[in-house]
């Protein structure tokens, strides 16, 4: 069963306010699967799951755009991927994120969608929109049982 709840944003502040709600919810394990457009704000919503984990200096999160992934520590390991620069499936072979995915932190992935075979059984969604400059339209969805095929 898929469930799902949307919030709006007006200020880069609300949405790492929702990021702390956010990491309130989560547990070892889990994956948040990350959807956005470039500037749709998924870092910013990192920030404030890092800050929500108790990373020092969460506010020095940034996309791990060229080096694929960043590790945090925090109440738990925060596990930080990037999979925008992946197109090949020889480039997402090479991510290895099962290994992470698996751990007892918490793994938070931005272009998700690029990289739907490779997600979890069970994750939660999250589609980040802009809508004006400062607001953002965030759509939290729970998949706990989807099959690969349904994915793509």
């Amino acid at each position: 069963m898929v469930t799902s709840k949307t919030y709006i944003t007006k200020s880069r502040d609300e949405t790492i306010k929702l990021g702390q709600k956010i990491s309130k919810g989560l547990k070892p394990g889990d994956v948040v699967a990350l959807i956005g457009d470039l500037g749709s704000g998924k870092t910013t919503l990192v920030k404030g799951i890092a800050k929500g984990l108790g990373v020092k200096n969460a506010r020095y999160v940034n996309s791990p755009s060229f080096v694929i992934i960043k590790e945090y520590e925090g109440k738990l390991p925060l596990y930080h991927f990037d999979a925008y620069r992946f197109d090949a499936p020889r480039d997402i072979d090479s991510l290895e994120c099962e290994e992470y995915f698996y751990a007892e932190g918490i793994s938070v992935v931005e272009w998700a969608d690029k990289i739907p075979a490779l997600l979890p059984e069970k994750y939660v969604e999250v589609k980040i929109t802009a809508v004006k400059e400062n607001e953002r339209t965030i759509k939290i969805s729970s998949f706990p049982y989807l099959s690969q095929k349904e994915r793509t």
